[in-house]
């Protein structure tokens, strides 16, 4: 199930137009019913080469949270500058794991997931 709402959506992966603040960033993602359990064994097997593109774009924290009723999941991640991300979505790496993820998540024709940006409305340090 492919869906392009890219005329209301930044690059993906959607994070780089969303700063909540210089180093906190969140977004809303859409998991296909019935994919919950592959979604999480994926993750829980997440690449090596992945994860170390993570870590050298600067992202120090990534958390992806899921709402059971909705299948909608909600990524929170810090990073040390959102500048960093800009090239992510053009990575080969990036780029395969869209691959891998689009039988279960709403995607644009590109792979990548439908991201929309979510607005910090409160924050307790």
């Amino acid at each position: 199930m492919d869906e392009d709402n890219s005329q209301n959506l930044g690059p993906a992966p959607g994070f780089s137009n969303a700063p909540i603040s210089p180093r906190r960033m969140a977004a809303k993602m859409q998991l296909l019913k019935g994919m919950e359990a592959e979604y999480k064994r994926r993750h829980d097997a997440i690449w090596p080469e992945l994860k170390a593109l993570l870590l050298e774009k600067g992202i120090t924290e990534y958390g992806i949270y899921l709402d059971e009723e909705s299948g909608s999941l909600f990524a929170v991640m810090q990073v040390e500058d959102p500048a960093l991300l800009e090239n992510l979505p053009s990575d080969p790496i990036m780029k395969r794991w869209w691959t891998y993820m689009k039988d279960i998540m709403v995607t644009r024709q590109d792979d990548s997931p439908v991201t929309i940006p979510l607005k910090e409305v409160f924050y307790l340090p």
